[in-house]
């Protein structure tokens, strides 16, 4: 069943206004995929914050137009599903996983930060950790030379006899 026009243009513009929010974009020819999987696809999709849509290739080129999405206009062929997220990483993430485990969805492109990917640069993106994993592995860069600093200032004071109370000394400046 065809759309009208009508519903053509709030196709439209629903996609652009997620264009509008959204960092990255990713591309995969769906072919072949069972209805079933198309659904396992969208519900991970959705849990994970990505917008994920099969759209009909004018159409979202006219999304798209004017958005830094645009420069993946060209790779826009062929039966795609279009997933898009604010998240850097996520839309990347959720299609290159599910490509792994499903041989049926092939990554075709992508855009970030206003530059084309392609399959592999989609895949490279996804490989990146996300925002929380690279807070947490901040935080404990930051905190490892404060944790040998008291370990050291309580193996010195038992060394010179200072006996329990300064490895609690050491604990409590620490902290």
């Amino acid at each position: 069943m065809s759309l009208n026009r009508n519903e053509k243009a709030a196709v439209v513009t629903d996609v652009a206004a997620q264009a509008a929010r959204s960092q990255t974009l990713a591309l995969a020819e769906y072919r072949g995929l069972t209805v079933e999987n198309l659904n396992k696809l969208r519900v991970d999709a959705r849990s994970k914050g990505v917008y994920l849509h099969v759209l009909k290739n004018t159409l979202a080129r006219r999304a798209v137009a004017g958005t830094p999405f645009e420069v993946a206009a060209d790779a826009m062929v062929g039966p795609l599903i279009y997933g898009f997220s604010e998240d850097a990483v996520a839309a990347a993430k959720v299609i290159s996983d599910f490509a792994k485990t499903n041989d049926k969805l092939i990554v075709k492109a992508g855009a970030y930060a206003g530059k084309a990917l392609d399959a592999n640069g989609v895949k490279a993106l996804a490989a990146i950790p996300s925002k929380e994993v690279l807070l947490s592995q901040l935080a404990g860069l930051l905190k490892a030379p404060i944790q040998r600093t008291a370990a050291v200032l309580a193996a010195l004071a038992e060394k010179k006899g200072g006996g329990a109370e300064a490895p609690a000394a050491a604990e409590a400046a620490a902290a």
